[in-house]
């Protein structure tokens, strides 16, 4: 690998800032436990979101916020993010952030639950994008959910899809690495999906339902 690599990741990285609510949104997740998504991964959710125009986002992991800001951001000015997060306090800080950045409390939808609970009673094909960065273990389960949920033309995005590295190493066979890498492979090669694999962030897989 190129020595200028890693400088190159960290300028991507950092190359479009955050706000300050976005930063204290951030702050607030770290001292929850509830680690959100990297600053690139962050942008590259608003790009997609903007791009698709969306107007129905499912989000699957609140966290303290952070993601669902960025995301808000990009959506059409009509959009709704429905968000998904077992932890009631993050739910709490999420809510603090959008207040915060004066986000209009009709444009959110935060569900207290587990997520393979919540994701049946939502309506088939009706979102524009699908955001997953909840429990690694039920990764597959989230997918099968998602690409329901989804209108054709609609994104699927996965976060932590190169697992700190470890994906792209052959010799990383711990559980998780083993199901991220084994879930990339079957997304990419599904006949109703056009994905690709960005190296923003913790990496994150992106498909189209075709």
């Amino acid at each position: 690998m190129s020595t200028q690599k890693p400088a190159s990741w960290a300028y991507a990285e950092e190359f479009v800032a955050e706000s300050p609510v976005a930063e204290r949104a951030r702050e607030r997740g770290h001292q929850l436990g509830c680690i959100p998504v990297l600053p690139g991964a962050a942008a590259t959710l608003r790009l997609l979101a903007a791009a698709l125009d969306a107007r129905a986002v499912v989000e699957i992991g609140t966290g303290a916020g952070v993601s669902g800001l960025w995301l808000l951001e990009g959506m059409a000015p009509d959009g709704i993010l429905t968000s998904i997060d077992v932890e009631p306090a993050n739910q709490r800080a999420a809510r603090e952030a959008f207040a915060e950045a004066g986000i209009p409390h009709q444009r959110t939808r935060l569900i207290s639950g587990r997520a393979l609970d919540v994701l049946p009673r939502l309506t088939d094909g009706a979102y524009d994008m699908v955001v997953v960065d909840g429990d690694k273990r039920e990764y597959p389960a989230y997918v099968q959910q998602a690409l329901r949920l989804l209108r054709r033309g609609g994104l699927l995005v996965l976060d932590n899809m190169l697992w700190h590295d470890k994906v792209a190493d052959p010799a990383a066979r711990d559980e998780t690495t083993a199901l991220l890498r084994d879930l990339g492979k079957e997304l990419r090669e599904r006949d109703d999906l056009l994905p690709v694999m960005l190296a923003a962030g913790d990496g994150m897989l992106a498909a189209v339902r075709r």
